[in-house]
């Protein structure tokens, strides 16, 4: 971003700050913005990017959203985007999600691929990006939006880092090689057995790897290139679903294996901020 930021791109960045501190969804910022351009909406997703390693955030990887044409048909949009993604982010295996932590949540399975060289070269054809990656597991995106009512068009959510909210990663890693992934099927099930997401690899621009090398042209070319050790997740494999409190949600990708997120059935910051009073006494809250 050239220059110094213009006074309605800081407003809206600050906008977006201002929801995600308060946990309280905004309005869209496309009404404050100079005009609707990719440009625009990355200029303010910059200034959120360095605002949060000023306080301490390290970028681990970026994910490419809008992949799937059921979600851009979903969110009324035609073309890919990306977000990046910090460490905060990484949900570990095993932990419950406080879903009191996020807005307005949704999942989604995907694939990540983690790298293990840097993606900053001219030549990103198959082979060479397929060296580049030391390897794909399935992946879990919990997708959320500091607009309220997920009113956006891509020029909000670009600007609110893609609808960045956390990921899951699966914990068996799988070589690239040679192999396929388009023919992969998804299925994302809850714990109650019932299906609420079909999709495969096809259905991510085609191919899982024309998202990662679209991703990786774009960001080498913002002058961002993705680093060995970074995870770059594909985007959507099928429809993105609300996310329930109390729910576990698993996927499972072909042969690649299973990824499952745990969400509490409660909002735990919000009951530890609850006033008590003496015991014996009734919190006059509950």
């Amino acid at each position: 971003m050239p220059g110094a930021p213009s006074a309605p791109i800081e407003r809206a960045a600050e906008r977006l700050l201002t929801a995600a501190r308060s946990r309280t969804p905004c309005p869209p910022v496309r009404d404050i913005l100079p005009d609707a351009s990719a440009q625009t909406a990355y200029a303010v997703q910059t200034l959120l990017t360095r605002e949060a390693l000023r306080n301490g955030r390290r970028v681990v990887g970026r994910k490419i959203g809008l992949t799937s044409v059921a979600v851009q048909q979903q969110l009324g949009v035609d073309q890919p985007d990306f977000g990046v993604l910090f460490d905060d982010m990484v949900v570990p295996a095993g932990t419950v999600i406080d879903i009191g932590t996020l807005l307005q949540p949704k999942i989604e399975a995907e694939l990540a691929f983690v790298l293990g060289a840097d993606l900053d070269h001219d030549d990103l054809g198959a082979q060479a990006l397929r060296a580049a990656i030391d390897h794909v597991v399935p992946a879990l995106e919990i997708v959320d939006s500091r607009i309220a009512g997920w009113d956006i068009t891509f020029a909000d959510t670009v600007a609110d880092n893609a609808s960045s909210g956390l990921f899951l990663l699966g914990d068996t890693p799988t070589k690239l090689g040679e192999l396929d992934l388009r023919p992969l099927e998804m299925t994302l099930v809850d714990d109650t057995g019932a299906t609420l997401s079909r999709g495969s690899g096809a259905a991510c621009l085609g191919d899982p790897l024309e998202a990662v090398r679209w991703l990786a042209r774009t960001c080498r070319d913002l002058g961002s290139p993705l680093r060995a050790g970074e995870t770059a997740l594909s985007g959507a494999l099928g429809p993105m679903v609300p996310v329930v409190a109390g729910a576990v949600y698993t996927a499972t990708v072909g042969h690649l294996g299973t990824v499952s997120a745990v969400f509490s059935s409660v909002d735990r910051q919000a009951a530890q901020q609850r006033p008590r009073v003496a015991a014996g006494r009734r919190d006059l809250t509950s």
